[in-house]
């Protein structure tokens, strides 16, 4: 494999686990609002929801500084911040 295709094959990994990290955090939060676990159990679940948030802003501070090398290649396109209307 070449370090091309290993890169390659590491971002859609990346981008895989980051998927799947959102999905179960989701399903998490799901749970904890449903009011029906144990405190034992809201704390289990819990903790598991902040590794994986913590997993999921590690991808997208990646994802980030990805953009910000492709886009300094080029001078005539800056990158600007991305505003949302939240």
């Amino acid at each position: 494999m070449t370090e091309t295709n290993a890169k390659q094959a590491a971002a859609e990994s990346s981008q895989s686990s980051f998927e799947e990290s959102l999905a179960e955090l989701e399903t998490l939060v799901d749970r904890l609002e449903k009011d029906d676990l144990t405190l034992e159990e809201s704390l289990a679940v819990f903790s598991r929801g902040v590794t994986l948030t913590r997993n999921c802003q590690r991808a997208l501070d990646s994802a980030e500084q990805r953009v910000r090398i492709l886009t300094e290649q080029t001078a005539d396109a800056p990158l600007e911040p991305f505003v949302t209307d939240d």
